[in-house]
């Protein structure tokens, strides 16, 4: 894809021109895309100035002296609102008269894009168009009430008069009355008649209509804040003063108020609310409840209630000694609160450097010395670590302890809480003992600022000192802080845009030169954009990331509406994410604690990095001792952007933390401007993925020749084992009757004797019952799907089945004795059906002669009698015998030891080896899988077979069908197979098997630690969720014509994670809502989602939460524990 692909395509700016007039004037349509007669342009002009005329009603009586401004006020609102319901109630009218004509037509309201036929000036057609009307009663009186009162307080507020006395100037009043009056035109057309689409969409639906309330909305904040400016300011602030002084008048009580109230509010208080509740539940409730809820209890328990009522105790008692002994002297450079400031100092001055040795960079631009140079592996990099762990945890106390009791010795010795509180100083003093706490860094640097202030200026006459107390100062110093860094973060993404516009050759257009000239030329006018995004706090909007800038609506910091986690694009990806969340999160925990993330705060973003997943961390809240975030997983199909920026993520990641060994001291980070700063690495426990392409090894003839033999062994060893592992259920034969011992297989044959009665209703080839069939039946087609669905297995019936050799597509015979007992109707029936297929899966049940066995323990490994019963040949069973792995066969009898069994002869080993009836058990067990997933042939297999045998795709043989209808014996089979596979490729890399003893412990590793089968399984998921140590599947390349192999090992590994911009994540989310929930831009190729490396484009698109963006994995708030 070029640079110059276009920004929006020919049908996308038609709309955009179409929708554009209309959100400027508020809602109507003007530019239709077709034609339309001019009376629903003069009707829209009429009911946009409507509110004018009723407020030039108004406007006139009162000039003429008729009425006073209050009466004018009431009469245009009044016939404001009886004109707003009334057009309402016409679109109902509307309605109602053509419902009955147009409900086949009509399916969805009225939209942009649909073509009407108009007939009259007042008609039906014409009306809906104009006004859509409201979806619910409720809102109909609501909004007209609403344009009643706007259209009143406008007509109040814009008096010619009263704008001539407030500035004096004839030509000032003109400009604001028209303007003014076009502004209520403005909102009252969106609220009454028609709601344009707002450019600030901030969610794709509005169920209850709320977009029409934003534009009367801001109307009336900017009319309140200016009458409040003009009438309430002093009101309010005397209010306030006496209110505070009457509840609190000691000022030692606000001190005790403002230390507790902040400790509490920067606790975790939702957790605790549910720690709470939860101990309460369990109080009351059973035991059961009491499991359910230990993990909420164990997160805020006795230990961590302890803590925080010892440090709030601690703090009051603080606050109060301080302030009472120690308090009354003002600020000088020898008084207690200049000490105080000393060492705060000192400790801001610590806490700083603590935090920037624990990561990779200093400041994000200068290599730290002390972190450790290239590390690749868990063991080294902590064995480096452990000395900058031991400055985390000094880091730690001092931010959580240290810290906040400094903070409140200053705050409690200064001479502002001596005297008659006043607002301002409820306001500065309340908020900055809640920060103490709950943003100490921030909190500390504010304090820091005003005190050095305090101590080079000590001037008691200047402003600063004369005018404003300290905490008013504070406050002051926190926005000024606050709005600094966002003005350097949003300066930083405007010059990142407007550099790579021109030096990224992919992100140059042919509009690039004039917009970087136009930007250059017009510089102040770009800063003060940004001064003005920032002082809003707004995202800085970059029109489809091009170098032109606007200031986007407010937004909360975490940019989207709805709760965290509740959506993602769920596919089988997600579950590598659901696995290692749990782990990061942990791991962030430590990073958080030691500083290795730096300074993180609400509305901080983090992309971590391992192989091929991208891990986006936000954090959405922090407080005292906790933090909350939520962490998306990307998707793992690379696609071309994908891959490209993610290229750029591992080639920083690489530069900062693998390619060290031969850097220069404070080397500079040569990827400083980024937006993506490395910070450190974190051990996480996750799977690393690794492919490998098997060529040399699944085509080897050497390899596949003693594929079948040891798949013989693995498949007796299975066998046995499940056998040995079925028996721990059953009652021991010796702890038994006499008269009961042994009579395992008398009471199969005396079922199968019961059954045989039954054996006509569960013939493949019989008729279950005639209602099955109708007289329009063809005697040819399929069996009811009825029978098929409710006929029961042979085994649910104690039956087996007949070993039956046929020829597919043969009509069998049966055997004349079976005739003999079939009555006439069976036989009608039977010979009715022969015009099946031959392709059956319940043949005629027949009993098998009970197995004599030689030891009487030899039951308890029996095998299913059904599972002997396979359609082979007589020779392939001697053919078998020949191939049975006899010594393997004892081998893997001699490693049972039957702890279960209470009583047992100590021959009982021997006596099972010896047992020949037992072992043709097995061999008839194994050929049926054997033969049902080879066949007949022996040849050698071929590499695509031994494929199509491991992922279960088999072409149709015989034995194939009677295996896959015992579900239980395939599933063996199958996973017999691939540990076969799997031990084909482990003797191939690792060398042969020296010994039995070797065999066993591969295949028992293979069942305890390792998940063989296929990406696509559901027990793939599951195993990536129990975390099995080992996970190995087999692919496929059809397109290159290979076969690769895929291992999954769960270790402890390192995880890069690195800061981003978080300005720039705000301002590329602010143009992706403007451009799809707007523009309606949702071009899967368009020029804003194609790859940035230097901005992260379309990893940033894909992190929004959907429908905008599409994560494969967004968890739910996650509370780290900070202490």
């Amino acid at each position: 894809m070029g640079p110059d692909v276009p920004l929006l395509n020919d049908y996308k700016q038609e709309f955009f021109l179409k929708r554009f007039p209309q959100t400027v004037l508020g809602g109507p349509r003007f530019k239709l895309g077709y034609c339309a007669p001019p009376y629903i342009y003069v009707n829209q002009i009429i009911l946009f100035l409507t509110p004018w005329l009723w407020g030039g009603v108004g406007t006139l009586l009162y000039q003429l002296g008729v009425m006073k401004d209050f009466c004018t006020a009431g009469l245009s609102g009044g016939l404001m609102f009886v004109t707003a319901l009334a057009l309402q109630m016409t679109n109902l009218y509307a309605k109602q008269k053509t419902v009955t004509v147009e409900r086949m037509q009509i399916q969805n309201t009225l939209t942009d894009e649909d073509e009407f036929e108009f007939s009259s000036c007042v008609g039906s057609e014409t009306v809906k168009f104009i006004i859509p009307g409201k979806k619910y009663i409720i809102n109909t009186l609501f909004h007209s009430l609403l344009a009643g009162v706007l259209c009143g307080l406008g007509t109040w507020y814009l008096l010619p008069n009263r704008i001539t006395l407030l500035y004096s100037n004839i030509g000032g009043t003109v400009v604001i009355f028209v303007f003014g009056w076009v502004t209520i035109c403005i909102g009252e057309y969106s609220l009454i008649i028609n709601t344009a689409t707002e450019t600030a969409t901030f969610q794709a639906l509005d169920t209850y209509e709320i977009t029409a309330l934003m534009r009367p909305f801001y109307i009336f904040v900017f009319i309140a804040v200016d009458l409040a400016h003009r009438l309430l300011v002093m009101f309010l602030i005397s209010a306030g003063t006496a209110i505070a002084s009457y509840f609190i008048p000691s000022p030692l009580g606000v001190i005790l108020f403002m230390t507790g109230l902040g400790f509490i509010l920067s606790l975790n208080l939702s957790e605790i609310g549910f720690a709470f509740k939860h101990t309460m539940i369990s109080h009351l409730a059973s035991s059961k409840s009491k499991n359910a809820h230990r993990g909420l209890r164990m997160q805020f328990g006795w230990r961590e209630f302890i803590f925080y009522v010892t440090v709030l105790t601690f703090a009051l008692t603080e606050a109060s000694l301080l302030h009472q002994f120690a308090g009354s002297s003002s600020f000088s450079q020898a008084s207690p609160q200049a000490i105080a400031s000393y060492i705060l100092i000192l400790l801001l001055v610590i806490m700083w450097i603590l935090r920037e040795i624990q990561r990779v960079y200093l400041f994000g631009v200068l290599r730290n010395p002390f972190y450790p140079k290239d590390v690749r592996t868990v063991a080294v990099f902590m064995e480096k670590q452990r000395r900058l762990m031991k400055v985390g945890v000094v880091r730690r106390i001092l931010l959580t302890l240290v810290s906040p009791f400094a903070m409140i010795a200053f705050l409690s010795l200064d001479h502002s809480l001596q005297n008659l509180h006043s607002v301002s100083v409820s306001i500065g003093f309340t908020r900055m003992f809640r920060m103490v706490w709950q943003n100490t860094e921030n909190a500390l640097l504010d304090i820091v600022v005003v005190s050095a202030a305090q101590m080079l200026v000590i001037n008691p006459d200047l402003w600063w000192n004369r005018s404003l107390d300290t905490g008013i100062k504070l406050l002051l110093v926190g926005l000024l802080r606050d709005r600094l860094f966002q003005f350097l973060s949003k300066l930083h993404f405007a010059i990142a845009i407007l550099l790579t516009s021109w030096t990224e050759k992919k992100q140059r257009r042919r509009s690039s030169a004039a917009l970087i000239a136009l930007n250059v030329a017009f510089f102040p006018v770009l800063l003060a954009l940004v001064a003005v995004s920032a002082l809003l706090s707004s995202p800085l909007l970059p029109l489809f990331t091009l170098p032109v800038f606007l200031v986007g609506f407010p937004r909360p910091l975490r940019s989207w509406p709805g709760p965290a986690g509740g959506t993602a694009c769920v596919c089988p990806n997600t579950v590598y994410y659901r696995q290692l969340v749990p782990g990061l999160a942990a791991a962030l925990q430590s990073a958080l604690v030691a500083g290795g993330l730096g300074l993180s705060l609400p509305g901080s973003h983090y992309l971590c990095r391992f192989q091929d997943r991208l891990m986006w961390i936000l954090v959405l809240e922090k407080g005292f001792t906790y933090c909350g975030v939520n962490i998306k997983g990307l998707e793992l199909q690379e696609t071309s952007c994908h891959a490209a920026e993610a290229h750029r993520v591992d080639e920083i990641f690489e530069m900062a933390f693998e390619h060290q060994e031969h850097t220069r001291i404070l080397s500079p980070n040569p990827h400083f401007g980024h937006i993506l700063t490395p910070c450190t690495v974190v051990p996480v426990r996750l799977y690393s993925d690794a492919r490998n392409v098997l060529s040399g090894i699944i085509d080897s003839h050497e390899n596949l020749k003693h594929l079948k033999d040891d798949f013989v062994k693995v498949l007796v060893w299975m066998l046995v084992q499940y056998c040995y592992k079925k028996s721990k259920t059953w009652e021991s034969p010796g702890s038994a009757n006499k008269s009961e011992q042994g009579s395992f297989p008398e009471n199969q044959h005396s079922g199968a004797v019961k059954g045989s009665r039954a054996v006509r209703e569960e013939d493949s080839f019989s008729v279950d019952t005639v209602e099955d069939w109708t007289d329009d039946s063809d005697i040819f087609d399929f069996e009811p799907s009825s029978r098929t669905r409710d006929r029961k297995e042979p085994g649910q019936l104690g039956l087996t089945p007949k070993v039956h050799l046929s020829i597919p597509g043969s009509i069998e015979t049966p055997s004349q004795d079976f005739l003999q007992e079939m009555s006439p109707e069976d036989k009608l029936n039977r010979a009715v059906v022969l015009g099946l297929p031959a392709v059956d899966k319940g043949k005629q049940p027949e009993v098998l002669p009970p197995v004599e066995f030689s030891c009487s323990y030899s039951e308890l490994l029996s095998i299913p009698e059904e599972w002997r019963t396979a359609p082979v040949p007589s020779s392939k069973v001697s053919e078998m015998r020949q191939r049975f792995p006899e010594e393997w066969y004892h081998f893997v009898l001699s490693q049972l030891d039957f702890f279960h069994l209470k009583e047992k002869p100590s021959s009982l080993l021997t006596d099972l080896m010896k047992d020949k009836a037992l072992k043709d058990l097995y061999i008839h067990g194994v050929l049926s899988c054997f033969f049902g997933l080879f066949g007949l042939d022996n040849a050698v297999p071929a590499p695509r077979h031994v494929f199509r045998a491991y992922t279960g795709g088999i072409p149709w043989s015989a034995g194939l069908d009677w295996l896959t209808g015992k579900p239980e014996l395939f599933q063996l089979a199958l996973k017999a197979f691939r540990y076969t596979f799997k031990l084909m490729l482990d003797k191939a890399s690792l060398g042969p098997v020296e010994n039995f003893k070797e065999l066993v412990n591969y295949l028992e590793e293979y069942e305890s630690d390792w998940y063989i089968g296929l990406v696509s399984d559901l027990e793939w998921q599951q195993a990536v969720l129990q975390e099995k140590p080992y996970l190995f599947s087999l692919g496929h390349d059809p397109s290159m014509g290979i076969y690769t192999g895929r291992v999954l090992t769960l270790q402890e590994l390192l995880v890069q994670v690195g800061k981003l911009n978080a300005e720039a994540v705000r301002g590329q989310w602010a143009n992706l809502s403007w451009e799809l929930l707007y523009a309606t831009n949702d071009d899967e190729e368009r020029y804003s989602i194609q790859a940035h490396p230097a901005l992260l484009r379309n990893l940033t698109v894909q992190a929004a939460d959907p429908p905008l963006g599409y994560p494969v994995y967004s968890s739910q708030l996650l509370q780290l524990p900070l202490f």
